[in-house]
């Protein structure tokens, strides 16, 4: 019986990204796999407190319990507003 589950923590910065796999025991939530996985050594960038996490896509929190082969997802803080550049792009195209 296995006891272990495979899973993954992605972070992209303009820079750099890099997806981290590795084996976790089961029942781990995502909080303990990102500090299992080493992440925040190689991005000192990366604060829990105000990054955004989802689990493919959707958004998660530390306490979530992970399953095989999901893949944890740090999201960074947007530099603009998408809404507010697709507005002043119409505003400035008339």
């Amino acid at each position: 019986m296995n006891d272990l589950i495979t899973i993954e923590v992605a972070y992209a910065n303009p820079k750099k990204q890099m997806i981290i796999s590795f084996q976790a025991p089961k029942n781990i939530s995502v909080k303990e796999a990102i500090d299992l996985s080493g992440i925040e050594k190689k991005f000192h960038e990366i604060d829990l407190t105000k990054n955004k996490l989802g689990i493919f896509g959707k958004i998660t929190s530390l306490e979530t319990k992970l399953k095989h082969k999901d893949r944890i997802e740090i999201y960074r803080p947007l530099i603009a507003d998408p809404k507010e550049i697709r507005r002043k792009r119409a505003t400035s195209s008339k």
